[in-house]
Protein backbone atom coordinates (compact mmCIF):
# COMPACT_ATOMS: atom_id res chain seq x y z
CA UNK A 1 0.00 0.00 0.00
CA UNK A 2 1.05 3.61 -0.73
CA UNK A 3 -0.29 6.68 0.18
CA UNK A 4 -0.62 10.32 -1.22
CA UNK A 5 -0.23 13.18 0.97
CA UNK A 6 -0.86 16.87 1.47
CA UNK A 7 2.56 18.56 0.79
CA UNK A 8 1.10 21.85 1.97
CA UNK A 9 -1.95 23.02 4.66
CA UNK A 10 -5.11 23.81 2.72
CA UNK A 11 -8.37 23.35 2.26
CA UNK A 12 -9.26 20.46 -0.74
CA UNK A 13 -10.17 21.96 -3.71
CA UNK A 14 -11.42 18.70 -5.99
CA UNK A 15 -10.46 15.18 -5.38
CA UNK A 16 -9.87 13.97 -9.32
CA UNK A 17 -10.03 10.54 -8.62
CA UNK A 18 -12.40 7.68 -7.52
CA UNK A 19 -11.88 4.71 -5.36
CA UNK A 20 -10.80 2.05 -8.33
CA UNK A 21 -9.55 4.11 -10.33
CA UNK A 22 -6.26 3.14 -12.14
CA UNK A 23 -3.27 5.79 -12.08
CA UNK A 24 0.00 6.81 -12.88
CA UNK A 25 2.84 8.04 -11.16
CA UNK A 26 2.89 11.62 -11.09
CA UNK A 27 -1.02 12.00 -12.52
CA UNK A 28 -2.44 14.62 -10.26
CA UNK A 29 -5.35 13.55 -8.16
CA UNK A 30 -6.26 15.89 -5.68
CA UNK A 31 -5.93 20.25 -5.95
CA UNK A 32 -5.95 21.97 -2.55
CA UNK A 33 -6.20 25.32 -2.07
CA UNK A 34 -3.95 27.46 0.23
CA UNK A 35 -3.70 31.19 -0.07
CA UNK A 36 -5.83 31.61 -2.92
CA UNK A 37 -3.61 29.34 -5.15
CA UNK A 38 -4.28 26.01 -6.47
CA UNK A 39 -1.30 23.40 -6.02
CA UNK A 40 -2.09 20.07 -7.75
CA UNK A 41 -0.95 17.11 -5.72
CA UNK A 42 0.72 13.97 -7.83
CA UNK A 43 0.81 10.40 -7.11
CA UNK A 44 4.12 9.14 -6.66
CA UNK A 45 3.16 5.71 -7.53
CA UNK A 46 1.22 4.11 -10.29
CA UNK A 47 -1.47 1.89 -8.35
CA UNK A 48 -5.35 1.26 -8.29
CA UNK A 49 -6.94 3.80 -5.32
CA UNK A 50 -8.55 1.99 -2.56
CA UNK A 51 -9.58 4.73 -0.45
CA UNK A 52 -9.93 8.54 -0.54
CA UNK A 53 -9.60 10.08 2.86
CA UNK A 54 -10.81 13.49 2.01
CA UNK A 55 -13.84 15.14 0.30
CA UNK A 56 -13.62 18.80 -1.46
CA UNK A 57 -13.93 21.37 1.25
CA UNK A 58 -11.76 19.15 4.16
CA UNK A 59 -9.04 20.72 5.85
CA UNK A 60 -5.91 18.97 5.54
CA UNK A 61 -2.45 19.52 7.00
CA UNK A 62 0.85 19.28 5.44
CA UNK A 63 1.60 15.11 5.69
CA UNK A 64 -2.35 14.03 6.36
CA UNK A 65 -3.41 11.27 3.49
CA UNK A 66 -5.06 12.12 0.93
CA UNK A 67 -5.39 9.14 -0.69
CA UNK A 68 -4.48 4.85 -0.67
CA UNK A 69 -3.05 2.89 -3.11
CA UNK A 70 -2.56 -0.42 -4.00
CA UNK A 71 0.87 -0.26 -5.89
CA UNK A 72 1.14 -1.77 -9.75
CA UNK A 73 2.99 -4.61 -9.89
Amino acid sequence: MSRVEATIVGTVSKVLVSIGDDIQSGQEVVILESMKMLIPVEATKAGKVTAIHVKEMDFVNEGDTLIVLEESQ
